[in-house]
């Protein structure tokens, strides 16, 4: 895993199933338009929406320092799996998107955490449409981690505002800041 190069890049991969919330999340955040590779979803079954992701979303992010973060989103569809190995190369952490309404959250929650890592990778947990206060979904996942060994950060993030990506970027980076110390240290 690459951190960070030498003029201070880093890539955070964004991922979860189809309809978390990726290429909604990046695009809140992103100093630019964001690129998108969506298509027609022809997967009614899976999600009920209109377009999908076929290989990637982009974006990038200037932090007050000029470092630059770049954003990349997986597709989500288990027919573009092979696209993930490739977008988590060089990444500096990943952040995982998740539907709180879906009846098998904590299967995918594993699956995402077990794809990306299995808690190796600096990553985050993002979970979507919960009830003002459902805490017990969060306390739950973070459970069902803490049994396998894992310990993640989880929070309650409404993809479609800013401030609540910003916080997942945000615990994200500070989570590669404390990794990179302690390699120093070692």
């Amino acid at each position: 895993m690459m951190n960070a190069n030498a003029s201070n890049e880093f890539k955070i991969l964004f991922t979860g199933p189809m309809g978390a919330g990726k290429t909604t999340a990046i695009s809140a955040i992103s100093d630019h338009e964001a690129v998108s590779t969506d298509v027609v979803n022809t997967d009614l079954a899976q999600c009920n929406k209109e377009l999908t992701t076929a290989a990637l979303d982009y974006g990038q992010i200037v932090l007050p320092d000029n470092s630059c973060v770049r954003l990349y989103g997986t597709p989500g569809q288990e027919r573009f799996r092979f696209m993930w190995p490739i977008l988590l190369n060089n990444a500096a952490g990943v952040i995982v998107l998740l539907n709180g309404e879906h009846p098998e959250v904590a299967d995918q929650l594993e699956l995402y955490v077990n794809a990306f890592g299995n808690g190796k990778v600096p990553m985050v947990v993002g979970i979507g449409r919960l009830a003002a206060d459902d805490t017990s979904c969060l306390e739950k996942l973070a459970m069902r981690l803490e049994d396998r060994g894992i310990a993640l950060p989880i929070f309650d993030a409404d993809v479609r505002q800013q401030d609540d990506v910003l916080l997942l970027v945000d615990a994200l980076l500070c989570q590669i800041e404390a990794d990179d110390c302690r390699s120093l240290q070692a």
